[in-house]
């Protein structure tokens, strides 16, 4: 293609949205001439039922449940003025708690300030709130971030030892909307036992977000935890940035958040544009379906060309997977569904992936970011120096964009790229509420339901099975403790009447064996067939 044609369909492809100090170019997604026209009638559909749903539509048939997460940008717009006034409610609470926070009215056991949080969480839960803490970092920043994200206890140990003396100062956050959450009620264990072993009372240093009348409401309110802040069945873990599970450690760091969630609001409007080629999540869904045939045939890429959205590819990693990765659509037919998603950061990948996305296999398309200011506000001094003549290393930085972006279309690899003006809690509200309302519009256009997650609960109900045959394995070794030949894995499997599991009793047992502290040894090889396991 000529350069006087590249340029007029980068003209023609160009979308800029002031109002939200973003823009989308899809000039390099390679679509055919007729492509819209093709995907007029899907697209209005797609259309049409994103307004359904805002307008308190049943839109989790599995579930029974209504999808509103983008009332809380918009209270106004939801269903009924309970939820209404619940949501504006709860926004309050968060500004005043972070405000006596602040100002020492909420205080440690010891009387002192808080000078940290510690949010416990899993999922959307603890991503969403990294994403924004990392991506709005500032020097002058009111209190710092520590997250217990897993049930790893190496990775406990590590969150402590970094926290260091300042357990004192530290306000846990525990966010479970039901409150049975594994992962997260491990942790709020395991922080409890850590401010006990400092002869701290967890309950004087803790608040909860939860559904009203969970298990972990009625703990909190038992234990008389600091604050308890609600959110609801109609907000999804992977979409609940503009709840308390976002708001609140944003408010508590010192972020902007009514800039944050008015960036949100900003983009629904748009996005509620019912002509797409004018809307900017409407066109994201499209080139998605373009890029992968409707079916997710090629993987998305995120490129962000900023260290401060490194984050944003894990963040989207749940937020469209778990979203869109569905094995039947909402007529019940098998159609396994799904775009995979992964990123880091340019230029950093030019040193590694980059390599094979022009050169290798071409199943992917990737999704620039860039951001035209070269400081965000609170990194330190802008210095502008040149590295070389009339060059800096923000420069460079651009330079590499373009470069790999060319080098990729020479080669016929699929690119568009998402540019915001600057980076602040504005423009990181509107490019999260950008990307919530592609997948709710992209679900439409393949019709799969975007918010359950049932091969989620396949694995919780699986892990439960597991953590049942070790009950059964170490009772079974403690009643025969002191037989020092041991039992083979499928003697042990035998005893317990898990003969179709040796394989993960074996894995089990090799745990256990690991961990002196558990009282398990393997006697001889570790080989499955032969090791013999006894409880010392």
């Amino acid at each position: 293609m000529t350069d006087s044609r590249n340029w007029q369909r980068y003209c023609e492809s160009l979308r800029i949205f002031e109002e939200t100090g973003l823009s989308l170019d899809f000039s390099k997604m390679d679509c055919p001439a007729d492509f819209f026209s093709r995907m007029h009638l899907d697209a209005q559909r797609a259309l049409s039922a994103m307004e359904r749903l805002e307008r308190g539509e049943i839109a989790n048939p599995e579930e029974n449940r209504m999808v509103g997460h983008y009332w809380l940008r918009s209270p106004e717009l939801a269903p009924s003025a309970e939820i209404r006034a619940e949501i504006t409610a709860v926004l309050e609470q968060i500004k005043d708690f972070a405000a006596r926070v602040h100002r020492g009215a909420v205080a440690a056991q010891n009387k002192a300030a808080f000078e940290n949080v510690l949010l416990i969480g899993i999922g959307g839960s603890a991503l969403g709130p990294q994403l924004v803490s990392d991506a709005l970092w500032q020097k002058e920043q009111r209190m710092r971030m520590f997250y217990f994200d897993n049930t790893d206890p190496d990775g406990v140990a590590r969150t402590l030892t970094q926290i260091g003396n300042g357990l004192d100062k530290t306000l846990s956050i525990v966010i479970s909307k039901s409150g049975g959450t594994i992962e997260t009620r491990n942790g709020a264990l395991e922080a409890a036992h850590a401010y006990k072993d400092a002869g701290l009372d967890f309950a004087r240093h803790a608040v909860c977000i939860t559904c009203r009348a969970s298990k972990l409401d009625a703990q909190a309110h038992e234990e008389r935890w600091l604050e308890r802040f609600y959110m609801w069945d109609w907000v999804g873990g992977r979409t609940s940035m503009f709840s308390a599970v976002g708001l609140l450690p944003a408010a508590l760091q010192g972020i902007d958040i009514d800039s944050f969630i008015a960036g949100a609001g900003k983009m629904d409007e748009l996005t509620r544009q019912q002509d797409y080629s004018k809307n900017p999540a409407a066109l994201l869904a499209l080139m998605w379906h373009h890029a992968g045939g409707g079916r997710g045939a090629k993987d998305m890429v995120i490129l962000p060309y900023k260290d401060r959205l490194c984050l944003f590819s894990r963040y989207l990693q749940q937020l469209i997977m778990e979203s869109l990765g569905k094995e039947k659509d909402l007529s019940g037919k098998v159609v396994n569904q799904g775009i995979a998603v992964y990123g880091n950061k340019g230029s950093t990948d030019q040193h590694a992936y980059v390599q094979q996305l022009r050169e290798g296999i071409n199943n992917f398309f990737v999704t620039f970011i860039e951001v035209l200011t070269d400081y965000c506000k609170g990194s330190g001094p802008a210095s502008y120096m040149e590295v070389e003549p009339a060059i800096t290393s923000g420069d460079y930085l651009t330079g590499f964009y373009l470069g790999t972006q060319k080098a990729l279309a020479e080669n016929g690899r699929a690119s568009m790229t998402i540019t915001l003006d600057e980076l602040t809690p504005f423009t990181l509200g509107a490019l999260i509420a950008l990307y919530e309302r592609a997948v709710g519009l992209y679900a439409a256009l393949i019709n799969v339901n975007a918010y359950h997650q049932p091969g989620v609960e396949a694995g919780k109900k699986a892990a439960a099975q597991v953590i049942a045959i070790q009950r059964r394995i170490f009772a079974e070794l403690q009643k025969q403790r002191g037989n020092s030949s041991g039992f083979s894995v499928v003697e042990i499997a035998d005893k317990i009447g898990a003969d179709a599991e040796f394989e993960t009793v074996y894995k089990i047992l090799e745990h256990l064996a690991a961990n002196p502290a558990r009282q398990i040894k393997r006697l001889g090889a570790r080989d499955p067939q032969t090791a013999r396991y006894v409880m010392t």
